[in-house]
């Protein structure tokens, strides 16, 4: 549960200090990329983890982790570059992945399928209260120190935890047998994993989707993905058993927990861009904002894992309301605007958070129930892994609605005046190609500036430009949310195909 804390705290900060990071030093293009970096080295390193841990035990994979997080947070906090803080992001979810995979296992060791979910709903109970604290702390860091020290907060809570990991924490290991680590599946997992989620994370942003680049990384990923099947299906233990993805729980699952994923992590990255830059909130304001969505996640969260427990099972039932929930509140989202009020936004984030709370639980206990126990590691890695990959996906997707809808709303709306001065060229093209450069304060000065030169009514027509700015991005930000409720609407589909078997009441 600390480690939960300290990893879900990480998130939610930096989600919330997202915005500045990138007035800071720019690079408004790379804004999903600070949280694209760690989504996939989580990734990658959540999979390969999970059968590690259940050839080798837990424990020091999960100090391994906490300790290379503490070393990440401490570089992330010394970055001057966009490019350095998306670099040590990346080895922040390297180790993320580590202690992720463990934290969701552990209570499988501890607890047979019947009793996992009230657990399951503790630990993602605590994800939620760490979140509620994290977007208000990183607002309130960002706006009294700065940015820089939303990563160094890590430090000295990273220290305590890995302190208390190696005094008092069980070294769990399900067997003492002789294994042989699958070195050639284990790579070839990697440059399977890698290029795809980088084309899906570049596809649309810094690529076009048919571009030489984006088809050769998904070419070569699915090249890899050919040459892992073979590998696996002669390897004595392989890092995922191929008999997994025959399992009707198993694949049903994961295709859910991906498309939840996807609605899920567009809630936190552009819930505080709006605040911010639509609604024209404070980082602190915009952090203490989400308080709301989190408290309704942990509600959900804490009921539905209770629930799970003490009445038979019934994971596709409460999958299916938690899904239609979080859908309700993402159309609610989709039709905010500049005109919308606080009040009404904290309401639509909160129906959204309990959504998102009642599903937590419910997947991770579906697929390790369908598995024997020698396998909770690998498959619940697997179901963490589903969760990146869907965010993945996500913000690709998002991240390319947000820029084309914002780019056709500004200069559809962008006054006559602006188009009548004669601006130097960059600034031209940036102004119609790429209008969220504006969104940095530091293109925000050298326009007022150009504009003040170039006319008498500058700062009127500086004015006017940043109100357009502001209305297309309120119609970007809420067409990505669309998006997301259509995603959603298509996970509740696939839960009703889930297949119900009852929870066992021991570890075999």
């Amino acid at each position: 549960m600390l480690t939960m804390f300290l990893a879900s705290l990480d998130q939610t900060v930096v989600g919330t200090a997202t915005p500045r990071i990138v007035t800071d030093l720019g690079g408004f293009s790379q804004y999903t990329w600070i949280t694209s970096a760690y989504i996939i080295a989580s990734a990658i390193s959540v999979l390969v983890t999970g059968k590690l841990t259940d050839m080798y035990g837990r424990k020091y994979f999960f100090v391994a982790g906490i300790g290379l997080f503490i070393l990440a947070s401490l570089f992330c906090g010394l970055s001057n570059t966009i490019t350095h803080i998306i670099i040590f992001r990346g080895v922040q979810g390297l180790a993320a992945g580590m202690m992720m995979a463990n934290s969701f296992t552990i209570i499988g060791d501890l607890f047979p399928p019947s009793e996992r979910a009230k657990y399951q709903g503790f630990m993602s109970g605590i994800f939620g209260i760490s979140s509620v604290i994290g977007p208000a702390l990183g607002g309130f860091i960002t706006d009294a120190l700065s940015w820089h020290w939303i990563f160094f907060i890590n430090i000295p809570l990273g220290i305590v935890i890995v302190t208390v990991i190696m005094l008092f924490f069980p070294n769990f290991r399900p067997d003492n047998l002789k294994h042989s680590v699958d070195y050639a599946g284990l790579t070839v997992l990697v440059f399977a994993v890698l290029p795809a989620m980088l084309s899906l994370s570049q596809g649309g942003v810094e690529y076009p989707w048919m571009s030489i680049q984006i088809m050769g990384m998904l070419g070569f990923s699915l090249l890899m993905l050919a040459v892992f099947v073979l590998i696996e299906r002669k390897s004595k233990e392989p890092i995922i058993p191929l008999w997994f993805f025959k399992n009707r729980i198993l694949g049903v699952s994961f295709i859910v927990m991906v498309l939840t994923a996807f609605g899920m992590f567009g809630t936190i990255i552009f819930i505080p861009l709006f605040f911010q830059n639509v609604m024209g909130a404070s980082p602190t304001a915009s952090g203490t904002m989400l308080s709301p969505m989190m408290l309704g996640a942990v509600a959900g969260s804490i009921i539905s894992g209770q629930l799970l427990s003490r009445a038979g099972g019934h994971y596709r039932l409460q999958g299916a309301l938690g899904i239609l929930i979080i859908t309700i509140g993402m159309v609610l989202l989709s039709s905010m605007s500049v005109a919308t009020g606080f009040t009404r936004a904290i309401v639509f984030i909160t129906i959204t958070g309990f959504g998102l709370g009642i599903t937590m639980p419910l997947y991770t206990i579906a697929v390790q129930n369908a598995v024997p126990y020698k396998y909770l590691g690998a498959v619940t890695s697997l179901a963490s892994f589903s969760r990146p990959l869907g965010g993945s996906i996500g913000l690709a997707v998002m991240g390319a609605v947000m820029n084309r809808r914002l780019a056709a709303e500004f200069n559809a709306n962008i006054p006559s005046a602006i188009k009548s001065i004669n601006l130097p060229e960059q600034l031209a093209l940036l102004l119609r190609d790429k209008p969220q450069s504006f969104i940095n304060a530091g293109m925000q000065a050298q326009l007022k500036n150009i504009l003040g030169q170039l006319s008498p009514q500058g700062a009127d027509l500086f004015n006017q430009v940043l109100e357009t700015l502001r209305h297309a991005l309120s119609s970007a930000i809420s067409e990505v949310f669309l998006v997301a409720a259509v995603v959603l609407a298509a996970a509740f589909v696939a839960n009703l195909f889930i297949k119900e078997i009852p929870l066992r009441k021991k570890n075999v």
